[in-house]
């Protein structure tokens, strides 16, 4: 069966994006995860450019990954300088890696303009450069940057680069489609042609500022490539590098290549997840196979045929990836997702049931106010046992108060008061928060505690307002979106209103409720 390898560059080209600084340690977290996930091939950096990376590549050599193999990436040497001599050359010997990824020019455009070189110089800085490590023991892994654009403007010359990475020893040569703007069509192209002339291992880098990333990648295995390069959540300068997410589950579930083990696959969702979280980068929901909505369904015909077969509207089995099914809960929805929702909570709804015409006019009405429960889970089962009268509350408001004072140091202060009944006892309580919707939660939790200590184990994760119709400006109805947790789960509830103390004291007040509710099941 063919084999092809991968290569991560997340810690390296990921590291790039806008918004991206990892530590030393967030490298380390990362690259044992991408381990578990069967990655060959782990970039760690460039130890010629900055202290911090020479710092991973110290003390990544403590980790026991099982399958991964560090590298470090590097340049040619510079014009007219012998490699033994060039300070870029002696920081990737100092790495220690047995593995080492050289880039250079492809394109004469550079050559002219970036390097200020001749063609031949660049040749011979290629061959000399490749010819030096390899006598140093090490594997090279050869980066033909700007290959395709190169191509584009002077074929003989950048396949020229190419040979005289070849002659020199390179183990493989990666033709890299660094601007992300040549189509699937003419990179297939080109790959033939180099096939024609090459006897090296050919791999794949592509960019994606023409969104064609993880296709031109898929494009250049089916044309032979057996090296893959990219990164996970497709992080990387611009608009990002191919999606090493993509690229597996397509190799693997589309193409048939193992290029990871059934297990390994089962982690995708679980890494892309957790180098989402490490990089302090929100996840993209919608992402291919991977994504909270890559499985999603919500509107009612698609919702009906996914009850009977799965795949009506499912290109694979989401667990093979790691992810799982949703149906989501709204107007467009129908009675499917209800009676849905009310099976899982074990409610006895049937599709006829006048509760649960109830539940779906009330959701509609609910939702045309600025209601959303596809991401408020909690306040929808609250929604439907109050409908069916399966709700018994837990405590009742009397009233609060909530002060945001600006002391003449400048600094602002928020506290709210409470007065809540809960089994004919009244409390009434103060606190203070870092603004009113923390002041006031934090108030109503310490009203309740007495009564419910399960409390205690339930913080607010997540708080999202959106304004619902910008064109009333301060008077615009806003919505709250919470997520809360506790040991065990993740809800989230939701709250509508003009006034936004208003609406979040709505999802507020659900998140206790469902944590209470739940906690009595």
């Amino acid at each position: 069966m063919r084999k092809v390898e991968l290569y991560d560059t997340t810690l390296r080209d990921g590291a790039q994006t806008e918004g991206i600084s990892y530590s030393v340690s967030d490298k380390l977290k990362i690259a044992q995860k991408l381990d578990t996930l069967g990655i060959q091939y782990i970039e760690g950096g460039w130890p010629g450019s900055n202290p911090k990376d020479m710092q991973f590549f110290k003390q990544v050599k403590k980790l026991r990954l099982k399958s991964a193999k560090i590298c470090a990436f590097g340049s040619t040497s510079r014009p007219h300088l012998d490699p033994k001599k060039d300070a870029n050359i002696k920081a990737l010997l100092k790495a220690e890696t047995g593995v080492v990824t050289l880039f250079g020019k492809s394109w004469d455009l550079h050559v002219k303009h970036v390097l200020k070189t001749s063609a031949d110089e660049n040749l011979k800085m290629i061959s000399s450069s490749i010819k030096y490590l390899k006598s140093k023991g090490r594997k090279v892994i050869y980066d033909a940057e700007h290959f395709f654009d190169g191509a584009r403007d002077n074929l003989d010359y950048a396949l020229k680069t190419l040979l005289a990475a070849e002659e020199a020893g390179a183990d493989v040569i990666v033709l890299c489609e660094t601007n992300g703007g040549v189509v699937t069509s003419a990179l297939a192209q080109l790959i033939r042609e180099v096939h024609l002339k090459l006897n090296t291992p050919l791999g794949i880098h592509t960019h994606n500022d023409s969104g064609m990333a993880a296709a031109n990648t898929i494009a250049a295995v089916e044309e032979g490539c057996v090296h893959v390069q990219g990164t996970i959540n497709g992080y990387g300068e611009r608009c990002g590098n191919a999606d090493l997410g993509v690229c597996i589950a397509n190799l693997k579930l589309k193409l048939g290549i193992n290029c990871v083990s059934d297990n390994q696959l089962n982690k995708l969702t679980e890494v892309s997840h957790y180098v989402s979280e490490v990089s302090n980068m929100r996840h993209r929901p919608n992402q291919p196979f991977v994504g909270e909505s890559a499985f999603a369904h919500k509107g009612g015909v698609h919702i009906n045929a996914m009850v009977k077969h799965h795949a009506t509207y499912e290109h694979i089995r989401p667990n093979l990836v790691g992810n799982k099914s949703r149906f989501l809960i709204s107007e467009l929805s129908g009675r499917t997702s209800i009676l849905l929702r009310a099976k899982q909570l074990e409610l006895g709804l049937e599709k006829e049931a006048a509760h649960t015409k109830k539940i779906l006019k009330l959701l509609q009405k609910m939702e045309h106010e600025g209601y959303q429960f596809e991401a408020a889970e909690g306040s929808f089962e609250l929604l439907m046992k109050k409908a069916m009268k399966k709700y018994k509350k837990f405590f009742d408001l009397e009233g609060f108060r909530v002060i945001i004072e600006k002391a003449k140091s400048g600094k602002l202060t928020s506290e709210a008061t409470i007065k809540v009944k809960v089994n004919k006892i009244e409390e009434y309580t103060a606190s203070e928060g870092d603004g009113p919707v923390n002041a006031l939660d934090n108030a109503l939790r310490k009203a309740l505690l007495e009564f419910y200590p399960a409390l205690a184990k339930m913080h607010l994760r997540d708080f999202k307002v959106r304004v619902l119709d910008e064109r009333a400006g301060t008077a615009a109805k806003v919505r709250v979106l919470i997520q809360s947790q506790d040991e065990k789960d993740s809800w989230g509830t939701v709250g509508v209103s003009e006034n936004i103390i208003e609406a979040s004291w709505q999802a507020l007040v659900d998140s206790i409720e469902y944590k209470l509710l739940k906690d009595r099941k």
